[in-house]
C-alpha cells in the first residue's frame, strides 16, 4: 500500500513539480501550472493521467477506474492498494511526462524541462 505521504514526496521530488491543497483535502501536483497526479485523504486514492495503452490496460484488468471530474482524455483513479509501488510511480512518471510535453517550448525552457528533441 502506498500511503498519500510517499505518493506526495514522489510526485514534489519530479523536476519542475509543484503542490498545492486544492478543493477541499485534494493534494494536488503540477508541472507548469499542467495537472498531472491528485492523492486525497477522503477516498484515498490516486489520480493520474496514463498514456492511451496504460489507460485500457488499468480499467480491462480492475486495477482502475475512470477518474470522477476528469471524464475528458486518459485519466484513472487507482486504490492505494491496486497497484505495487514500483509501478505507481511508473504510471506518475508518465503522467509527468505527458503534462511536460502539452507545455509550451518556453515553459519547459523556464523549467529546465526541455524534452530531447528541443
Amino acid at each position: 500500500m502506498t500511503s498519500l505521504a510517499v505518493f506526495d514526496a514522489f510526485c514534489q521530488g519530479l523536476p519542475g513539480a509543484n503542490f498545492v491543497v486544492q478543493w477541499g483535502d485534494s493534494h494536488v501536483h503540477k508541472v507548469g501550472g499542467k495537472l498531472f497526479a491528485i492523492g486525497n485523504l477522503t477516498d484515498d486514492g490516486f489520480v493520474f493521467k496514463a498514456t492511451p495503452l496504460g489507460f485500457i490496460m488499468l480499467l480491462e484488468q480492475g486495477q482502475a477506474t475512470r477518474a470522477p471530474y476528469l471524464r475528458r482524455g486518459h485519466w484513472v483513479h487507482v486504490a492505494p492498494r491496486a497497484l505495487k509501488r514500483a509501478e505507481l510511480f511508473s504510471y506518475l512518471l508518465e503522467s509527468h511526462r505527458l503534462a511536460v510535453a502539452a507545455l509550451t517550448r518556453a515553459a519547459r525552457r523556464e523549467l529546465g524541462l526541455a524534452l530531447e528533441r528541443e
